[in-house]
Order: C-alpha cells, then structure tokens, then sequence
C-alpha cells in the first residue's frame, strides 16, 4: 500500500474568504475525501468539481451566491488535494482511480437530480461520469475543460505546462494559481491554493494529473473518452458551456461542446473576460449564470 499523508489542520487556520464547515467521507478503506456541504438539504443540487492543482477553495466566491438562491453546493476535493488525504507514490494516481473515487463519494452521498459545474479537470472527471451513472445527472456547466482523445495535438502550451509539473524544483502551485488567472492573485490568496501541500512529499497528485491527460489516441484512456464521447453526442439534457476568453489551453473546446452535444442546443453559452481559474475571477457572475440556467432548464 502506497503511503498516505493528510494535511495538518492548522495550515488552514483563518483562509481568507473560506469560512465554511469541512465535511469527510471514505471513498475507499482509509482513504478519505473532505468536501464542502452548504445550503439546504433539500435544495437543487450542484457539485462543484475543481481541477489541477486547485481545490475546493476554488468555490468561494460562488457558493455564497447559490446558497443565496437555495442551492445545495456540494464541492470534493479530489484525493491528492485540498483537505483530502493525499498519496506520497505518484503511481497510485490514474484517470480511472480518479473516476472510481469520485464515483465512490456520489454513491455513498446518494447524490441525485444533479447539476454538474466541473472546470478543467472536473471535466476530465466529470463528463465521464454524465456518461457512466448519466441517471444521477440532470444538467451540465462545462467551463474551462475538455474531453480529450488523443486525435488533436494538445496545445504547446499545455506540453509546456506538463513539463514544467513534471521538472519544475518548486513547483509552487499559488504561483500556478497565479499565472491562470488575468487579474494578478493577492498573497494571502497564493497562500490558501499553497496551504494543502506543505512539502513535497504532499505534491504528487497535483504533479501527476497533466501526464494523465491522454495526449497519444492509443492512450487507453482516450480510447475510453472517445467511448464517452459517443454517449456525450446523444445526451439531449441540458448543457451550458462558460469559458474565459484568456484561457490559451481550453480556447475552442467550448465550440466542439456546442457543435456536439445535443443538449447544448438553443443554450445561452458565455464567454466572460478571464483566465483559466474562471471562477477566481467571475465567481459571482458564475453563481448567477448558474442560477439562470437552472431556472430556465428545470
């Protein structure tokens, strides 16, 4: 067994703009995920799924706004971030292990009627499982990701960055943080994107994730997104994209959802003026566009 690490509590003391209760739940023997649980029990449903290599601090600033209108947020933090337990061996991370966790947490929460908000690799993650457990979902937000299989090149920027996660000695991810972002991050908030990983040895699943990506269409992974993507051009249920206008890796993928998921049709697709942590910097925007869509899709 690989080994575990979980943050001390203390590197989460008095986080700017996160006062909300940590909830944890056992996605597999010993291994535990902490989310977010705001809003009323009996309130429209969203899961919130963050990327790499962020966490669910990335909801901040739009939980407020649907809890506002009566919405359940439910925002994980994949395992290897944020307040979830963390593996030291790189190997333990695959795409599958992530699907299975996350799946995992859906079943034992008994998540239903779901409207999915999933950004980067809350995509990656979450488009699959619209197409696996499709009876659980109800309506998608797909804002700054994609679902790759491995037949377009992926962008030099994104070789780029999957480089420097693999060979940078810092690899210091506030600064990450920073650098998606149009408007420059304040220090304190550099800070809370950099409090789950206090060394090293807690950095694995965040430096993993872009060697995840399947990038080669005989990846077996990009074979089973290609599988996905079939159902994902017959899913006829309600499909919103919202990306930034800054964000070099994502730029198109919003276009290919439009042109190719039923469900996106007759959508009032965004386009807001931010980087690739959209919700960073259109939080409150984000949360009232949700809510239009929901009400509109209901």
């Amino acid at each position: 067994m690989s080994k575990i690490v979980r943050t001390p509590e203390d590197r989460f003391a008095n986080l700017i703009g996160y006062p909300f209760e940590a909830h944890y739940l056992e996605v597999e023997e010993s291994l535990r995920m902490h989310y977010l649980d705001e809003g009323p029990e009996d309130g429209p449903l969203i899961l919130l799924l963050h990327g790499e290599p962020s966490w669910s601090y990335l909801y901040r600033k739009m939980i407020p706004g649907l809890v506002k209108h009566n919405f359940r947020c439910i925002a994980p933090d994949l395992i290897g971030f944020g307040k979830s337990d963390k593996y030291v061996d790189k190997e333990a991370y695959s795409y599958q292990k992530h699907l299975d966790w996350l799946t995992s947490f859906i079943e034992k929460l008994d998540l239903r009627d779901i409207t999915l908000f999933c950004q980067d690799w809350g995509g990656l993650t979450g488009l699959r499982l619209i197409t696996e457990m499709g009876d659980r979902f109800a309506r998608v937000v797909a804002s700054n990701t994609a679902l790759p299989t491995g037949n377009i090149p992926m962008p030099d920027s994104f070789m780029q960055w999957r480089e420097f996660s693999q060979h940078s000695p810092e690899f210091d991810i506030g600064k990450v943080l920073d650098m998606g972002t149009v408007q420059p991050l304040f220090e304190e908030v550099i800070s809370a994107y950099n409090a789950p990983f206090p060394s090293e040895e807690y950095k694995a699943g965040a430096r993993m994730f872009p060697t995840l990506v399947p990038v080669d269409e005989n990846d077996p992974e990009a074979l089973n997104n290609q599988k996905a993507w079939e159902l994902l051009m017959q899913w006829k249920k309600p499909f919103l994209t919202i990306f930034g206008d800054e964000d070099r890796i994502m730029k198109g993928a919003d276009q290919v959802f439009q042109k190719l998921v039923p469900g996106a049709q007759d959508q009032k697709h965004q386009t807001l003026h931010a980087g690739h942590f959209i919700q960073e910097e259109k939080g409150e925007e984000l949360s009232d566009l949700v809510v239009q869509f929901y009400k509109s899709n209901a």
